[in-house]
């Protein structure tokens, strides 16, 4: 992923390490395997994570009229109830929605993310992966903007960037300040990939103005790359955004992101993207998971492998993987297909 000699092969995984609970079941049956799949595929890479914490909160406080007691609950707030399908949710509760100020928010019980304790045994664990070949990425996913918008509304927010930025930069911060000691830690107990992610594109474009992604997030992001950097000066950084990112390309090379995750093929020009910075950026993804994956013959699953090569390859830095975690609609032989391909790949 630095783009530096020449590897023996384009590595590969298939994106978030799993498998939707429908998939998973097919899985499970066509292979007889009580694996998780990536030992049983043997995906190049392994991820960490924090451990669950401990600590007891009730949010109600937050909320003006009381939520339903269905409603499933992360450890930072907001709730969510079953979506239509599979493992889809619908975020429906913000506990920062009614706050009037940014003093309001700072009021917030905010999470432990960032405590020693919710690292321990993480370093061990890496250790073992490194014993046996892999590399390892830490997961800090929801960077700012997502965690702020669950927290906040994805309406309120957008309007306080626009007619109460103090409520907005009181958000943002405070989650910069969380991230970047989280992103410390995962730098002083040997993750090789930090990986960051925010959507802040649909498939139809962006979902801001360079001019809004710079005034809220962007110095931000660079801060906890930097922290990161400096205690791992060799530590790679992923940032994930689904949608058309083209836009927000040159800015994550502005702030030293090292890999792009995941060029959604349905939304992107990758011959474009490959292009124009593929000498200064390595990419991490590439096929299309509401295209190929699930409505492409295996044979233009495999050939597919071949042209996203050529496309963000050219210039080395290049891990190959399905644009999102895999849907029930994907057949099996798809998914075979993929691994085949992927382990056949060559710079």
């Amino acid at each position: 992923m630095r783009r530096t000699g020449k590897p023996d092969r384009v590595p590969f995984e298939i994106s978030w390490g799993a498998f939707t609970p429908g998939l998973m079941e097919v899985y499970r049956s066509r292979t007889g395997s009580t694996l998780d799949p990536a030992e049983y595929f043997d995906f190049d890479t392994r991820s960490v994570t924090i451990n669950p914490t401990k600590r007891k909160r009730d949010f109600s406080k937050w909320f003006t009229v009381p939520p339903p007691p269905d409603v499933i609950w992360d450890e930072w707030g907001y709730g969510m109830v079953h979506g239509s399908m599979e493992h889809f949710v619908e975020y429906r509760y913000h506990p920062l929605a009614e706050c009037e100020t940014a003093d309001d928010v700072m009021a917030f019980d905010w999470p432990d993310v960032d405590a020693d304790e919710r690292f321990d045994g993480v370093a061990e664990e890496i250790r073992r992966f490194h014993e046996r070949g892999y590399a390892v990425t830490g997961e800090l996913y929801l960077t700012i903007f997502e965690t702020a918008w669950l927290l906040r509304g994805m309406q309120a927010l957008v309007m306080d960037f626009y007619g109460n930025e103090d409520i907005a930069h009181a958000i943002c911060e405070t989650l910069a300040e969380i991230r970047i000691r989280q992103a410390v830690k995962y730098a002083e107990i040997g993750v090789d990939v930090l990986r960051l992610g925010d959507d802040v594109a649909t498939q139809n474009g962006p979902m801001m103005g360079l001019d809004l992604y710079r005034k809220f997030l962007k110095d931000r992001t660079r801060r906890i790359i930097t922290a990161a950097k400096k205690v791992n000066p060799d530590l790679l950084v992923f940032m994930h955004c689904d949608g058309a990112v083209a836009e927000f390309i040159p800015e994550y090379i502005d702030i030293g992101v090292d890999i792009l995750n995941p060029v959604q093929p349905e939304c992107n020009d990758l011959t474009e993207i490959g292009r124009r910075y593929g000498d200064r950026i390595s990419f991490w993804g590439g096929i299309g998971t509401q295209t190929t994956m699930p409505y492409g013959r295996s044979e233009e699953v495999r050939e597919k492998v071949q042209e996203v090569q050529v496309q963000l390859g050219k210039c080395g830095g290049l891990l190959i993987a399905p644009s999102h975690i895999l849907e029930p609609e994907v057949p099996w032989e798809n998914v075979l297909a993929f691994v085949e391909a992927a382990r056949a790949a060559e710079y």
